[in-house]
């Protein structure tokens, strides 16, 4: 690499994951709402949203048109 790029780069700034990872790590920090409430809030969102999905299919009457297989009988051929 030229002496010259090389002496740019170097002053950069620049932190690679490991560094950041390190830096982040030893930081104590007070858990805030999401560690607190977050998984609560997640269920609790999920839980409402299938519910609210099993009332829709079960209890106004949307017609699904499903398959008649098994449930019409033919009827019988009437002679003119």
């Amino acid at each position: 690499m030229f002496p010259l790029a090389k002496n740019a780069l170097s002053r950069l700034p620049v932190r690679n994951i490991q560094q950041m990872v390190a830096r982040q790590s030893h930081q104590k920090r007070t858990p805030d709402f999401h560690d607190k409430y977050g998984n609560a809030v997640l269920v609790g969102g999920a839980t409402f949203c299938i519910a609210i999905w099993i009332y829709t299919a079960t209890q106004i009457g949307i017609e699904w048109n499903l398959s008649p297989v098994g449930r019409v009988t033919p009827k019988e051929w009437r002679d003119q």
